[in-house]
């Protein structure tokens, strides 16, 4: 068996001819490809661009104090609401309340209140950039059809499973809460004024 300062001497010298052979047998190519960047000459808008308003406005930030947080949300606009005006039903979770529109309006409307954090109907959220809000769309036997706009802090989906909570623990004959357009839970959505 040869040792290793012998192999490596074999080897070394039988490089220079193998590269050689190698290349007689594969000649080289050279090949050059040009990569051309756009100058955005042909740029057009989207037929559906515009479709959306983008949210333009500045925010106040987390780090800055509450009052500056309502000074700035008190210059823009809350979330309208587009249900019947109801009162609130503010009863507690557990509650074994009927299952009909007026029930699910009422209590819709309290859960705006309850879970004010996540919506921009104050002006201290919408100071920060909450500027989202929930509606009712429609009942479709047990099941409760909601609308997300705005934006929001929290993911859509989150929202959407904390609206679907509160209701469900206040009328247990829903069996599911839904979304009018799956879009709406979408990042694009929350960007859209």
């Amino acid at each position: 068996m040869a040792n290793f300062p012998t192999i490596v001497l074999l080897l070394s010298s039988l490089l220079p001819s193998l590269s050689s052979a190698w290349t007689t047998l594969v000649p080289r190519q050279t090949s050059f490809s040009s990569l051309q960047l756009s100058d955005w000459s042909s740029f057009q808008s989207l037929d559906d661009d515009e479709d959306f308003d983008v949210d333009t406005n500045t925010y106040a930030k987390e780090e800055d104090t509450q009052e500056f947080k309502a000074q700035v949300g008190a210059s823009m606009e809350a979330p309208e609401i587009d249900d019947p005006p109801v009162d609130p039903i503010q009863v507690p979770a557990g509650s074994q309340l009927e299952l009909d529109e007026d029930t699910v309006l009422g209590v819709l409307s309290a859960c705006r209140g309850e879970l004010g954090t996540l919506f921009g109907y104050s002006a201290e959220n919408r100071g920060v950039g909450i500027t989202g809000g929930v509606d009712y769309v429609e009942l479709d036997g047990p099941c409760v059809v909601i609308r997300l706009k705005g934006r929001f802090w929290h993911e859509r989906s989150t929202v959407l499973d904390r609206v679907s909570n509160y209701l469900q623990q206040r009328i247990p004959e829903i069996v599911e809460v839904s979304i009018e357009d799956p879009w709406q839970l979408t990042d694009e959505a929350n960007e859209v004024w």
